[in-house]
């Protein structure tokens, strides 16, 4: 690419963004700064990348990207500013509090963030809003109603958005799915997942706050509750992964990936199920009010079973089926997947064959962004597919809140007849930390 070429392709992206900008209607919580943000990086150019939350995940993913020669890491913002400050030392980064502050510089290109699942939204629609293109955790949401907005935000100011769904880029994974989709075992009739835990409650006692911790800030759009370090932690005993209003539990933890996995082989990437319902005992999530392993709550939180339907008649039922993707049955076979893993039967040798001849499939999940950031095309788990996949979890969990059967229309995204049932579709957040009208 000449210079000439390279300098318009800059001029023009930025213009983009820009102009896009300029047009959104901002809660109060965006300020007005975050719209002078920079364009796109060239093809030739490394990609100045932000980390918003830097914990358990985001070091994962931090330590991914510096592996690959685009990275340039420039910012981190992080709630516990001491936290992002040790690792601004190590990169020769700046550090944050308010990632808003991150989002208004113009060497920041691109975001990682890997923050507890009631802030992601937030973050990931004013990233967009500024111009930049994101890699947002999965599960991508806490509601359905949020992932519906940051599709929108995405859409609107032509962001690249990957979901840090990272089996859609495992070369197992990928064969797994074309095997399935593509009719090899006959059309499926039923598909064995997991019983993924749904959340319980938190209630424990108050612990002195960490120095450089912002608690309040933590706790951003949920309610504020007393500082405790097996709440702040997202695995301890148990860790917010496991407690409502700051998780979907399992469901939206492990169940992400396997119903990622469930939606791609069944070619629902742009939909979802139409009917669901239980079987089994009331819901009857615990309440922990001093630390405790994971096993009580997890026990109690698998009933009642959950089954769904596609109107293409395939029903999904969770049982015994693996974590990270289903056991998909057909009129001709059987198709195994899980992380890493595709098996089949009675052929044993069809998913050997097939992943052998799919050798230049896959990749790094983060290189994959990285590209489509270069080209603007949408990733392997473009926003729309992280929404819908994290739909579904939440739709098991609403299914066992109600324990009725309920019908979903996912065109509309609302539930058939059930207002009750649509109340799940969001949730109340404090004031200053609401979604914006418009995105």
């Amino acid at each position: 690419m000449s210079a000439a070429a390279h300098v318009t392709r800059r001029q023009f992206l930025r213009r983009s963004a820009l102009a896009a900008s300029s047009a959104a209607v901002f809660p109060q919580i965006l300020p007005s700064g975050v719209l002078a943000a920079d364009g796109q990086p060239g093809a030739n150019d490394r990609i100045g990348v932000g980390f918003i939350a830097i914990g358990r995940q985001a070091s994962a993913l931090l330590a991914g990207a510096v592996r690959l020669k685009e990275t340039r890491v420039v910012a981190f913002a992080d709630a516990h500013l001491g936290r992002a400050r040790e690792f601004a030392a190590r990169h020769q980064a700046e550090a944050y509090l308010d990632y808003r502050r991150l989002l208004e510089r113009r060497d920041v290109d691109a975001i990682f963030t890997a923050t507890p699942d009631h802030w992601r939204a937030l973050v990931c629609i004013h990233a967009c809003q500024a111009g930049k293109d994101v890699y947002g955790e999965k599960p991508l949401t806490l509601t359905i109603r949020e992932g519906r907005r940051m599709v929108e935000a995405a859409r609107k100011y032509q962001r690249v958005f990957q979901t840090g769904s990272q089996q859609r880029s495992m070369r197992e994974n990928i064969v797994g799915c074309h095997l399935v989709r593509h009719g090899t075992i006959g059309p499926v009739t039923r598909v064995v997942a997991q019983n993924y835990p749904g959340p319980w409650e938190a209630d424990f006692p108050a612990h002195p706050i960490p120095d450089g911790l912002d608690w309040n800030l933590w706790c951003g759009p949920g309610p504020v509750v007393p500082y405790h370090p097996d709440l702040f932690s997202p695995r301890a005993n148990p860790g917010w992964i496991s407690f409502r209003p700051w998780s979907g539990g399992e469901v939206t933890g492990w169940g992400s990936h396997g119903f990622d996995q469930i939606q791609s082989a069944l070619g629902m990437d742009e939909s979802g199920p139409v009917e669901l319902w239980t079987v089994g005992p009331k819901y009857a999530p615990p309440t922990y009010r001093e630390p405790e392993g994971r096993d009580r709550g997890e026990k109690i939180c698998r009933e009642p079973r959950v089954f769904f339907r596609y109107a293409t008649g395939t029903v999904v039922e969770l049982s015994d089926g693996p974590a990270g993707g289903g056991l998909f049955i057909g009129e001709k076979g059987r198709i195994r997947i899980d992380r890493g893993i595709v098996r089949s039967e009675p052929d044993e040798e069809l998913a050997e064959k097939a992943v052998r001849a799919g050798r230049a499939l896959g990749g790094d999940h983060i290189q994959d962004w990285y590209d489509c950031i270069k080209s603007r095309q949408r990733p392997r788990a473009d926003v729309e597919i992280g929404h819908r996949s994290a739909t579904v979890c939440h739709l098991v969990n609403i299914a066992r809140w109600t324990g009725r059967k309920l019908r979903w229309d996912p065109v509309k995204e609302v539930f058939v007849d059930d207002p009750d049932a649509n109340t799940y579709l969001d949730r109340p957040r404090r004031p200053g930390f609401e979604l914006p009208e418009q995105v």
